[in-house]
């Protein structure tokens, strides 16, 4: 069974920064896309960015250029460097691990941008 532990997150001003982290437990990390994803009050939740475990990564439009992933794959954690953050980047974010039919969610960490 995977189990994904979200940190990291808190209030920042704009344009500050924060980086997250997820801790994964289980076997097989590197199998596993491990993604973020956000959700906002009364929006749905998308997609932020995510990692293979060669390393392969994709971005969001809207964080392109300012947010970066990436993956220990020896201490099982994925990070995400969140740069010159906006209010509009206001949301839980959570972490999500995906491989064949396995879907795993972690229970969210709130990040408030605010002046």
């Amino acid at each position: 069974q995977v189990q994904l532990v979200e940190s990291g997150g808190g209030l920042v001003h704009p344009g500050g920064s924060l980086r997250l982290s997820c801790a994964f437990s289980g076997s097989f990390f590197t199998v596993y896309r491990i993604g973020w994803y956000r959700q906002a009050p009364g929006i749905e939740r998308e997609l932020v960015a995510d990692i293979l475990g060669d390393g392969t990564t994709y971005y969001g439009s809207p964080v392109k250029g300012r947010f970066a992933i990436d993956r220990d794959n020896t201490k099982k954690t994925v990070y995400l460097q969140m740069n010159s953050l906006e209010p509009e980047d206001t949301a839980v974010y959570y972490c999500n691990a995906k491989y064949r039919a396995g879907n795993f969610w972690g229970q969210g960490t709130q990040v408030t941008v605010s002046p």
